[in-house]
């Protein structure tokens, strides 16, 4: 069952109820009367000439035929000017009874208000093929999308788990990519490919989550099966130190310069200062499932945390161990990974939600209010903000498995990008900011050159891409000492 021939359909039902606004139900009813007060009045003419000629015999009968005679003959000319006065006509000489219709179908029946329809689609639906029209894609943007990947990777042993997050692109060009038990890194300048660490374990340890430090690319966090946070310095290629504070896998991590914050099934978030032996500064209790995402702030104010309980927590920078979110907002219906703070609004942060709930909801970080919401139609597993623009990537699972480019705030489709056979469960952006990688549970990395900077203004104004370039340039100040 295909979700387009629902959706495009605008209603609901089989039956169409007309629209009664045409009608001139007066002169309907008088039509109607009209014409059985005309055969009634024949039946009773013949009647009354019968009984008529019957009584000619009698004295007296010639002022009678004479009336009856006068009657007849003004008849028409009587009933022509009643409907005139009345019902504005103008007789059967000049009948206007075409105007009027018993039902009328210049307009359409009305859309149903709400939700009504979307709460009666199936939970696996599909938009069908790509709709996006192209004319109207074009001015929405003015640059040229490529439909297929610039590039193509295998990745044998990706992990098919939605609440787990396996890449990560570093501003030195460089892609983590965490397959089973091993954390890779890729070149993307040079096209070398480093093997960081490989866990050791059984079949049930494998590396759940991945996340480069913010500024400098020298150091990456790595999240296990086993409730550990490894931190590694990528340069000298070994392992720096070992946090615990989870009792099962941790399936999130997120950095603000010197805090690293990790999400585990055990429903907590860990703040770990890394500067400091005593690493555990935080443990942030808001969830009662598994946390599968997790987003600092570009400002480093908030914390937004995503769970398996439907749950969106928004917390502060200072919370403590014994401090409440901020925020705990439930209005998604399934599971919340995708988490983006936009780099162009303040406190904008865009969530996407699991397959019972398939919307992207963009949301106001500092009071909580919910802004806007579109159903996508199937289940978002990754979000990703276009540095230049304001546009959102989403990607997608089941059914067709496709990247969603989306002009904001308008929320118009722009693009849409195909060729994985599973579900987009990552994405990640090249430092530049023109290149998305994707990856799926098909098993393979997909390169998209989907963003590019705006061209350059004229008459002395500095582009995007300067602004973009000179904050790349920037390095951070204070060198990072991690114990």
């Amino acid at each position: 069952l295909r979700g387009s021939a629902l959706s495009s359909s605008g209603g609901g039902g089989d039956r169409f109820i007309p629209n009664r606004a045409f009608m001139d139900m007066e002169r309907s009813a008088h039509s109607i009367r009209s014409a059985s007060a005309t055969s009634l009045s024949s039946m009773k003419d013949d009647a009354d000439d019968a009984a008529t000629d019957a009584d000619n015999t009698a004295a007296g009968t010639d002022e009678a035929n004479n009336n009856s005679i006068v009657a007849e003959a003004n008849k028409d000319e009587y009933q022509a000017a009643l409907s005139s006065s009345f019902l504005g006509g103008s007789g059967p000489a000049g009948d206007d009874s075409s105007s009027h219709r018993i039902l009328s179908f210049k307009d359409k029946a009305p859309a149903p208000k709400g939700d009504t329809v979307n709460n009666l689609k199936i939970l696996y639906s599909s938009s069908g093929p790509s709709m996006v029209n192209k004319s109207q894609a074009a001015k929405l943007v003015s640059r040229q999308i490529a439909s297929a990947p610039s590039r193509i990777l295998d990745a044998p042993d990706l992990l098919d788990d939605y609440y787990l997050n396996l890449l990560s692109w570093n501003d030195s060009n460089i892609l983590a990519v965490a397959l089973y038990q091993t954390v890779y890194l890729w070149n993307a300048g040079t096209g070398d490919i480093q093997e960081l660490c490989t866990l050791e374990g059984g079949d049930d340890t494998y590396v759940s989550s991945v996340s480069w430090v913010q500024e400098g690319g020298a150091h990456i966090a790595v999240g296990t099966s086993g409730g550990g946070t490894q931190l590694w310095d990528v340069q000298a290629g070994k392992q720096l130190r070992s946090m615990n504070g989870h009792t099962e896998r941790v399936g999130s991590l997120a950095w603000n310069r010197h805090v690293l914050s990790s999400g585990g099934r055990d429903s907590i978030v860990v703040n770990h200062d890394v500067r400091i032996a005593r690493h555990n500064v935080a443990t942030l209790s808001g969830h009662s499932q598994e946390v599968c995402g997790l987003a600092w702030s570009p400002d480093g104010l908030t914390l937004a945390s995503g769970g398996n309980d439907n749950k969106l927590c928004l917390w502060d920078a200072a919370t403590s161990s014994t401090s409440t979110a901020r925020h705990t907002l439930t209005d998604h219906q399934a599971a919340v990974k995708a988490l983006a703070w936009s780099p162009h609004e303040r406190n904008l942060l865009a969530t996407g939600g699991g397959t019972a709930d398939r919307c992207i909801k963009f949301w106001n970080g500092q009071t909580g209010a919910l802004l806007n919401s579109i159903d996508t139609g199937s289940q978002v597993c990754a979000l990703q903000w276009n540095p230049y623009e304001k546009e959102i990537l989403s990607s997608h699972g089941f059914a067709r498995n496709q990247l969603c480019l989306w002009k904001y705030p308008t929320m118009a489709k722009i693009k849409e990008l195909e060729g994985h056979t599973s579900r987009v469960l990552h994405m990640a952006c090249s430092p530049d900011g023109s290149t998305v990688v994707s990856a799926a549970a098909d098993e393979t990395l997909r390169f998209w050159n989907i963003f590019a900077p705006p061209a350059a203004k004229s008459g002395g104004k500095r582009g995007a891409s300067d602004s973009v370039g000179r904050a790349k340039s920037k390095k951070l100040s204070k060198t990072m000492h991690i114990r």
